[in-house]
């Protein structure tokens, strides 16, 4: 007999349904890391993204009875959390802009530059943050999370072709904003790009 933390989500789900909490924090316990560096992405607030993590999880516990089987569970607690975090962005808009002249300010100048080398990872994360939200979604989905491009189609309820589409063109986007950064940064060629592992 496997023990709880090899079952399989579906049947996890089944016992949650019948309010077991042991196979509900196991559930917990495998999605909470994924569903929070999404939500970190989505969001750019650890604090946002903890109160939002917390939010999707009771919504999986008070809704778990409407939960269908025919459907990856991965698939239903992305969308729970994705729907919270495009509450949250749409509330923002309505009270500030983003600033891209904000990206600027936060780049080391160059004397900087000689103390401390920039951290690629703190620079990805920000164009991640400034590319438009349905671009965005689909580039966290795909290569962040590792979601297949079927899932991401369920988790958006969008074609295949337009995930596809929008993960390529973020990836473009990126490229293009980070090449002349890496370039200046690490001194690369020209014709550099990004390693495929980062992109």
């Amino acid at each position: 007999m496997l023990s709880r933390d090899k079952l399989p989500d579906l049947e996890l789900m089944q016992k949650v349904q019948q309010g077991e909490m042991v196979s509900y924090n196991t559930l917990v316990d495998r999605y909470k890391d994924r569903l929070f560096n999404m939500l970190y992405r989505m969001l750019s607030s650890e604090d946002e993204a903890r109160d939002l993590l917390q939010d999707t999880f009771l919504r999986v516990w008070q809704h778990k009875q409407s939960y269908d089987f025919r459907y990856a569970f991965s698939t239903w607690i992305y969308t729970i959390a994705l729907n919270l975090a495009r509450n949250e962005l749409r509330r923002r808009k309505k009270f500030r802009f983003f600033d891209i002249g904000d990206f600027a300010d936060k780049l080391p100048s160059r004397e900087e530059k000689k103390e401390s080398s920039p951290k690629l990872k703190e620079l990805l994360d920000h164009e991640i943050s400034r590319l438009p939200e349905k671009y965005k979604t689909a580039f966290i989905l795909r290569d962040v999370d590792s979601l297949s491009y079927e899932e991401i189609a369920q988790v958006l309820s969008i074609p295949l072709g337009t995930v596809k589409s929008r993960v390529n063109r973020a990836r473009s986007i990126l490229r293009k904003r980070l090449r002349p950064r890496m370039e200046e940064c690490y001194e690369l060629s020209k014709g550099s790009i990004l390693p495929i592992s980062i992109l």
